[in-house]
């Protein structure tokens, strides 16, 4: 199994609280994808999220695949960081992590995603000439979300 990294920093000129508690809030999550992508986050959602909270999710991705999408958040730590996981899905592994700290000017938000996809070499080759521009799009889109939404920091 290839296991692929994706890793995202971003400041945002906030503080902390402001920053977590919009993070913690699992229905943002539709504010920070892509239209193209066309999620549909089908469980209840409660007002934050918490260590063992099950999501789950169908993406429709082009206009012929659609895939439903399980995850689960395996760690929250308030004002810190939580790490959400696959349980069911598109790929054959996901681990993403994000984490938040005080910096000068706001906070730092760092995305750590390891991920995995089935089918070998098939899987390889699908992550060359789709997955990986399609994630990094998403990560693009999410960056442009969250400047739009809390300002862009000074320099």
């Amino acid at each position: 199994m290839h296991v692929y990294r994706l890793k995202r920093t971003q400041i945002l000129p906030v503080s902390l609280d402001a920053a977590w508690d919009f993070l913690c809030r699992p229905e943002h999550l539709r504010d920070l994808t892509p239209p193209g992508v066309r999620l549909t986050v089908t469980s209840d959602l409660p007002d934050r999220m918490y260590t063992g909270l099950i999501i789950t999710y169908r993406l429709g991705l082009y206009s012929m695949f659609y895939f439903n999408w399980v995850t689960e958040i395996t760690q929250a730590e308030p004002l810190s960081y939580f790490i959400d996981e696959q349980r069911s899905g598109p790929y054959r592994f996901w681990h993403h992590e994000h984490r938040l700290r005080s910096v000068e000017g706001g906070v730092e938000m760092k995305d750590l995603v390891h991920y995995a996809l089935p089918f070998g070499v098939l899987g390889r080759m699908v992550h060359a000439a789709i997955v990986k521009n399609q994630l990094n799009a998403i990560f693009d889109y999410r960056r442009e979300a969250l400047a739009d939404r809390f300002g862009r920091p000074v320099h």
